[in-house]
């Protein structure tokens, strides 16, 4: 019974921190850069999120602190942030405290947008089995709303970087019918947010990826 009661309190302590931030959204959103162990490169191109948030706060109402900020998933910082981020070239690793954290984060109204920046996808697919056991990704339909909710991709996500020459998809884990987990597979538009430098992407494809990234977004706040 008493520990039944502290997992009440913990879930509760877990929905008012969701709520303080998402009232903070109006002035001061933030996508916080999840990072983990295992190997992997979490931290490649820092300047991705801040250039997606300057461009959200050009082309929406969103008001925004287009910083660049990160997060591990055993943190109490982690439910400041309405919306994280995680991408990378491979491993990954979740530790049972970890991936508990990211389960009550995401239960209670967080959303996690993940990239595959070649190489993660088994990495990520084995990982958020420890955090939702009963799902397997789905791929989303091209009539989902996060498709078209501010920008219009009627085939879906956009291609930015080849990879292996398959079609982009983006794939969903829910919870009560809420998407709370969206996962882009060989399409790869982080990297077309990060500074034209870091990539050499033509203007056309880094602007298709910032729509593409509003879009997350706008999703992931208004849903």
């Amino acid at each position: 019974m008493l520990s039944r009661f502290f997992k009440y309190i913990s879930v509760f302590i877990v929905s008012s921190l969701l709520l303080l931030a998402v009232d903070n959204v109006s002035s001061d959103f933030q996508i916080a850069r999840v990072k983990y162990s295992g190997g992997g490169d979490w931290y490649n191109d820092p300047s991705a999120e801040e250039n997606l948030l300057a461009y959200v706060r050009a082309n929406t109402n969103i008001s925004v602190k287009p910083e660049y900020t990160f997060t591990e998933l055993s943190s109490p910082k982690l439910f400041e942030y309405p919306m994280i981020f995680l991408t990378g070239h491979g491993n990954l690793k979740f530790t049972e405290e970890e991936a508990e954290n990211l389960h009550n984060y995401l239960i209670n109204g967080g959303f996690l947008y993940v990239d595959d920046d070649y190489g993660l996808d088994p990495y990520i697919r084995k990982e958020m089995k420890k955090v939702f056991p009963e799902q397997e990704f789905v791929e989303l339909p091209f009539s989902h709303g996060i498709y078209n909710c501010h920008y219009k991709f009627p085939q879906g996500p956009p291609k930015t970087h080849e990879h292996d020459d398959h079609n982009p998809k983006g794939f969903g884990l829910f919870h009560d019918g809420r998407l709370c987990v969206y996962y882009t597979f060989e399409s790869n538009p982080s990297d077309g947010w990060a500074d034209e430098r870091v990539h050499n992407d033509n203007q056309k494809t880094r602007e298709t990826a910032l729509q593409f990234g509003t879009n997350i977004i706008v999703w992931a706040l208004t849903n």
